[in-house]
């Protein structure tokens, strides 16, 4: 198949160049007929005896043979038997030629090594020694017919008389034959030459396609990111691994700055510019990125220099993988370490603070009845109370955190839950007549949950929500019966308010177990929360804008049967 191709390949090729030769042949034609008129017009010859009508019908031949070489190569598709016939219809024109101009004395016998030349193109060495022979035999017999007085020259030379005699004319005779041989073999030594030449050339190109293949699908079939930049800081290739991880597409990023597309490849290039000077260590870098869809990105990218075929650096090789799942695993993995230690810490602390409290609470309430305080001791009395409750109600939260209860399940409506919560929230200090309250219960919303375990997860966010509009704002609530989320159905809970919001630096880490912005909070309420909704395989997701409110929505599973998961806190910061 193959083979074929290239055959047919170079039947085409060779029928181009048999129509350039025929271009070729009427410019000759058409030059000598333009001398032959100026010359004939300006009657400036010094030789009458020159027959110009010999040489216009010469011309009207080349004419009419190169119409009829057109018209053959329409009809017969050979380029080797069009070959043959030009360079024998030639060859007879130039005999001609040379002997309307003088025989033996004529110039235009230069005309012979041209058809040797081109015939070497078509038909390779044989050829080129065939028309020699021809050449060769055509002078010849040309020469002998006019010293024999066969046949009469049209005119006498144009140049001065020499002595001729038959040791002139064979000597002529041979060296033009020679000449001939002469030229055949350097044509087709020339001519095997470059066809050798352009052999090891398409050779080594082809050659240099295979690698160029190879080392491309080496570079799209990896995982990792490859992108490549110039010493003017521009990227000039971007892999498949690339495109998937960074969403950007090839004709986004090439020949942009890396600037541009990188933010933070300043830094990264600065501690890379470090390790090569001995003044850090460490090849492995990370970088944050944000892809198409706004999403951050951790990065763990290794930089080298790119080098030239002469070892000289041309730009630099950024490798990189998307390391933000695994940074979510590590620090899914910290978290859990941190609570396994703050159980253990809980399981002891339960006991040597719990039962004391007991003997304290049972004790004070045994001297509230019986004793008759007066206003002052009274207040005191109570403030050891409420101290006790407080006391008692961080132990719970810390024992919750550490080892969520073990309570009963059933089915509840979440939003007559929400009713309950609101109504008692009236009550509480944080509470501000300036709060509007909008809700929104499509349709009951059926949860298969632990309602002590529910009511503690909407009291903390709600009490979140109220604690950041000290001076009154809007809190909206809306349930969602059925969402489906990872082919699951989930009930969805949103709660939105137009406080202070959150800033960047605390979103990171308001599920921290003590960790607190208020005076007064012990940091445990949105740890327990984030717990509760994790042992549920639920989801909870927080965006918040500085100065202008927070939102939080809750996905948790309608029931029990569900597999768990793990959950996932995502945040969306916006500072204005």
């Amino acid at each position: 198949m193959k083979s074929h191709e290239n055959s047919s390949m170079r039947e085409v090729i060779l029928l181009e160049r048999l129509r350039w030769l025929i271009v070729c042949r009427v410019a000759i034609a058409t030059f000598l007929l333009v001398i032959i008129i100026f010359i004939d017009l300006k009657q400036t010859s010094l030789y009458p005896e020159i027959r110009f009508p010999s040489f216009y019908s010469l011309i009207l031949t080349t004419y009419i043979i190169s119409f009829i070489y057109v018209f053959l190569l329409k009809v017969v598709k050979n380029s080797h038997l069009h070959a043959y016939i030009q360079m024998v219809c030639d060859v007879f024109l130039i005999t001609l030629l040379v002997h309307i101009t003088g025989g033996v004395s004529s110039i235009y016998s230069v005309l012979y090594p041209m058809v040797i030349i081109y015939t070497v193109l078509f038909a390779e060495r044989k050829g080129g020694l065939i028309v020699a022979t021809a050449c060769s035999l055509s002078y010849g017999l040309l020469l002998n017919l006019e010293y024999f007085a066969v046949i009469a020259p049209q005119y006498q030379s144009i140049i001065p008389e020499v002595q001729r005699n038959a040791g002139y004319l064979y000597s002529r005779i041979f060296i033009h034959a020679l000449s001939f041989y002469i030229v055949a073999f350097l044509a087709s030594f020339v001519i095997e030459q470059e066809k050798t030449a352009r052999t090891l050339l398409a050779e080594k190109e082809n050659a240099f396609d295979q690698l160029d293949l190879l080392h491309q699908s080496i570079i799209e079939s990896v995982d990792a990111g490859i992108l490549t930049i110039d010493m003017e800081d521009r990227i000039k290739s971007f892999n498949r691994a690339a495109v998937d991880i960074t969403g950007l597409s090839v004709a986004d990023v090439l020949n942009r700055s890396i600037h541009e597309v990188f933010p933070g490849y300043a830094s990264l290039f600065a501690r890379y510019s470090c390790i090569q000077t001995g003044k850090s260590s460490g090849r492995r870098m990370e970088m944050n990125i944000r892809n198409r869809n706004n999403e951050e990105l951790i990065l763990g990218c290794s930089l080298s220099r790119l080098r030239g075929s002469q070892g000289e650096h041309i730009g630099e090789i950024l490798i990189f993988q998307d390391l933000t799942s695994i940074k979510k695993i590590e620090a899914a993995y910290e978290k859990s370490r941190r609570f396994a230690f703050i159980g253990e810490m809980a399981a002891g602390l339960a006991h040597e603070i719990r039962n004391p409290l007991a003997a304290i609470s049972g004790s004070i309430h045994m001297l509230k009845k019986d004793l008759k305080l007066d206003p002052t001791d009274e207040r005191l009395m109570k403030i050891i109370l409420r101290g006790k409750d407080q006391l008692e109600n961080f132990m719970k939260d810390f024992l919750l955190l550490a080892k969520p209860a073990a309570g009963e399940k059933e089915w509840m409506n979440l939003n007559a839950l929400i009713d309950e919560i609101l109504e008692s929230l009236v009550y509480i200090p944080d509470w501000s007549e300036n709060i509007t309250v909008e809700k929104n219960y499509p349709e009951p919303s059926l949860l298969y949950a632990n309602k002590r375990e529910m009511q503690h997860v909407i009291w903390n966010l709600i009490l979140n929500a109220l604690q950041a509009m000290p001076r009154g704002g809007r809190l909206h609530i809306r349930t969602t019966p059925v969402v489906v989320m990872n082919e699951r159905q989930c009930v969805q809970l949103d709660i939105e308010d137009s406080g202070e919001g959150i800033s960047r630096e605390d979103m990171n880490r308001i599920f921290e177990p003590f960790f607190t912005t208020k005076e007064r909070g012990t940091g445990l309420g949105l740890a327990v929360v984030g717990k509760i909704i994790e042992n549920y395989s639920g989801t909870i997701t927080i965006t918040s804008e500085k100065e202008k409110g927070t939102r939080l929505r809750v996905c948790l599973p309608k029931n029990q049967e569900l597999a768990e998961t793990e959950t996932i806190f995502t945040k969306d910061v916006r500072v204005a």
